[in-house]
């Protein structure tokens, strides 16, 4: 009687423990993988495959696994001293946007793709901008981007991840430069002043010239001037007017009066 007490109760902790075992055990087996995030399951250091969203039953202490986000990734790379192909010393710095579409090989492939890729954007971003000269950089922008995603994501495929843009964000000049460039652009302004007043000119003489023409083949057109400008003349306040009668007008008048003495 007492030995069948005995293996009740040796049997009954023998299950209390397993429980205890269990209820242990269990947080660690059940994992919640978000939709946005994949787990990458290691097996006794062996890579098993890919799981989430949602529930993910993984054994205790054999298996490890790392959640790797899917999400967009802003990365902002700091400001990098450079020298351009003519030999201006610029500040520059940008942002680069890419994700992980494969998350075994961002685990397996890299220690860590974040801090992996900043460093090859930074490189990237002083190896591009140094061959480029200052008014490229600074007119040509959306070349230089497009160059910088091509070669940052050809060289982050093998690790999984896509750069789907890659945005200069802004241009530091030394103070020298800044204001040479000021210069140049006020000389470019007046020049281009210049040329308009020039081109001007040039149309009011042509224009001039046609009139000049125009009042040769018929002088009445003169004398059609000649009373606008007194026209004009005369709607000022003024209070004396000189103007001179031209001869052609005079000499009607000159040649009645001759006639009438020849009378």
């Amino acid at each position: 009687m007492v030995g069948s007490l005995l293996d009740l109760i040796m049997s009954m902790g023998s299950y209390v423990g397993a429980l205890i075992i269990i209820l242990v055990l269990l947080p660690s087996a059940l994992r919640i993988v978000p939709e946005y995030q994949r787990a990458v399951v290691f097996r006794l250091g062996r890579y098993v495959g890919t799981k989430g969203p949602g529930l993910v039953i993984v054994i205790p202490v054999i298996d490890r696994i790392y959640k790797v986000d899917l999400r967009v990734v802003t990365l902002d790379v700091p400001y990098q001293e450079v020298i351009t192909r003519d030999n201006v010393p610029v500040k520059v710095n940008a942002v680069v946007y890419f994700r992980v579409i494969d998350p075994s090989r961002s685990v397996i492939e890299v220690e860590n793709y974040i801090m992996a890729t900043s460093q090859l954007s930074q490189t990237t971003l002083r190896s591009v901008v140094g061959r480029a000269e200052l008014d490229e950089v600074l007119s040509a922008r959306d070349k230089i981007n497009i160059e910088l995603q091509h070669i940052i994501d050809e060289r982050t495929d093998p690790w999984g991840i896509k750069v789907s843009a890659v945005e200069v964000k802004e241009l530091e000049l030394p103070e020298g430069m800044k204001r040479a460039m000021a210069r140049q652009a006020e000389a470019e302004r007046e020049r281009r002043a210049k040329v308009i007043a020039a081109e001007g000119e040039l149309q009011a003489a042509e224009k001039l010239t046609q009139a000049a023409l125009k009042m040769e083949d018929s002088p009445v057109t003169i004398q059609l001037r000649y009373l606008q400008t007194l026209r004009e003349v005369a709607a000022e306040n003024n209070s004396t007017t000189l103007f001179p009668i031209p001869i052609d007008m005079m000499r009607a008048f000159m040649e009645a009066k001759k006639g009438g003495r020849g009378e």
